[in-house]
């Protein structure tokens, strides 16, 4: 039984324009799939299954997932494969590792066999171009880790080529804004959860919180037990569309939750259209 509150399903829908985009790559479609979590109340099979209809029904040309599958048992990627194996793309469905992918020594092995045994490819600081030479894909290895790592890819995508980054924290646009990033699509903050009105969303505020509660009292409050309060440092990219330099950001609220659940801010499927830019050219 899923008891955590979630709300309906969103499907989230924009056009982001691609400057030096080849014609022929003008209304390309991806869908952004980010968060499962799926395991035990994180993720109901009933909201999975209308994500992945409503991924089908957009018929895109690519499919994104951009990590964190499980929350702590690598070993639910199993059950999720299962049902993701029914998502359907033109030119393919790649993937990319969030934090809680990494959490054991074995669950990354896992996680990427799991989605190998699939046809899905999980890139790890690599490039692919499913699409064609003239847009670049690019999945950056989780910064938990400790191996993201921009150089080892950049550097062998020309200039000239516009690309898509997958990069599962969104605090990395930082690290990548003195690079090209036509549109770097994350997750991980699960639009913060909980979205109070003109408040906005509570984990911004954790921090002070977790400054001024007794250390005797966190155990017993959301999200200051343990390090929440350090999930990202840029709230103001919780979620949505953001320009980070000349850069494009997009922070997807995800589909899966823990506790206590959302409140505000709805599990969604992103759809993307890519446009021509008005300018033609990367400034």
């Amino acid at each position: 039984m899923h008891r955590f509150l979630t709300g309906s399903l969103k499907i989230e829908r924009l056009n982001v324009a691609i400057a030096d985009l080849p014609t022929h790559l003008i209304g390309t479609k991806l869908v952004q799939l980010s968060d499962f979590h799926y395991e035990k109340e994180g993720l109901s099979d009933k909201l999975l299954a209308e994500a992945i209809a409503a991924s089908n029904h957009a018929d895109p040309d690519l499919v994104l997932l951009t990590g964190d599958y499980v929350t702590l048992n690598p070993d639910c990627i199993y059950p999720l494969t299962l049902q993701l194996k029914h998502l359907q793309s033109r030119r393919g469905i790649y993937g990319i590792l969030g934090n809680h992918d990494i959490n054991l020594p074995h669950s990354k092995s896992t996680i990427i066999a799991a989605f190998e045994r699939i046809g899905i490819p999980i890139l790890w600081n690599e490039l692919v171009y499913p699409l064609g030479s003239g847009l670049a894909v690019v999945g950056m290895a989780e910064v938990q880790s400790g191996q993201f790592n921009a150089q080892a890819v950049f550097p062998r995508i020309n200039e000239s080529i516009p690309r898509i980054i997958l990069s599962h924290n969104p605090d990395t646009a930082t690290y990548l804004q003195t690079l090209r990033v036509d549109l770097q699509l994350s997750g991980h903050t699960h639009g913060g959860q909980i979205i109070l009105p003109i408040i906005g969303p509570i984990p911004a505020y954790l921090k002070t919180l977790r400054e001024r509660i007794p250390e005797s009292w966190r155990q017993w409050i959301p999200y200051l037990s343990k390090d929440c309060y350090k999930i990202v440092e840029r709230w103001d990219w919780s979620q949505g569309l953001h320009q980070v330099g000349n850069n494009q950001l997009y922070v997807s609220r995800g589909l899966g939750t823990y506790f206590p659940g959302r409140l505000f801010c709805p599990p969604e499927v992103t759809i993307i259209t890519l446009q021509g830019h008005p300018d033609k050219k990367r400034e």
